[in-house]
């Protein structure tokens, strides 16, 4: 069944799922259930859905390497730097780390601007593995030069991001950021990962 029937389905059902609860469900997840599979064809219909989205000067300038088998998932998990705010964690430890990733590249045969593309692509792919119900995280600390030798990228190929996909193991609560300013996420003592959001009277200016 494809997601978008799958979708259907889920409406016969009175189970309606709108844009803000996929916004809101579509947290940065670190930690998954690393054994649960995801599979080549989940991975292609995620590329499929950001493929149709809007692309500057309609270039589409954008290309993808999937991967879920174990062996390509540890030479991409080898180059990624986790959770910058997080200084004691060093990533997901085996048994909870991502089932798939996406890396996204920017074609520089095409053009050499892909700042737009890219965002619309990422956030899509998101929305669309939290309705499969799964979730994930844009990855952009990455060792570039070592991933594109490891999985023998051409050099006209720019490497963007790293979206890790998986059934997230982690419960991740947003909060509004307290009289100190501190926009730093971080975990209590229960492994609850709290990210603070600035008010809506914060961002918009009269």
């Amino acid at each position: 069944m494809s997601m978008i029937e799958n979708s259907k389905s889920r409406k016969v059902e009175g189970q309606a799922i709108f844009l803000k609860d996929l916004v809101s469900k579509n947290r940065s997840y670190r930690r998954f259930y690393q054994d649960f599979v995801i599979g080549m064809d989940t991975l292609r219909e995620l590329v499929n859905i950001a493929r149709i989205c809007g692309s500057a000067a309609n270039l589409q300038p954008l290309k993808y390497i999937l991967s879920c088998d174990d062996k390509k998932n540890k030479l991409i998990f080898g180059n990624l730097a986790w959770a910058g705010y997080l200084k004691d964690w060093d990533g997901p430890i085996e048994g909870e780390r991502p089932s798939a990733y996406i890396v996204i590249l920017g074609d520089t045969s095409i053009c050499n601007s892909f700042e737009n593309d890219c965002g619309i692509a990422a956030q899509t792919i998101l929305l669309s593995s939290v309705e499969m119900g799964l979730g994930g995280c844009m990855i952009g600390s990455i060792n570039r030069e070592q991933l594109s030798r490891d999985l023998n990228i051409a050099s006209s190929y720019k490497i963007l991001l790293v979206v890790a996909l998986g059934k997230p193991k982690e419960i991740i609560k947003l909060e509004e950021i307290d009289a100190s300013g501190d926009i730093k996420y971080w975990r209590d003592k229960d492994g609850i990962h709290h990210v603070p959001k600035r008010s809506l009277g914060d961002i918009i200016i009269d």
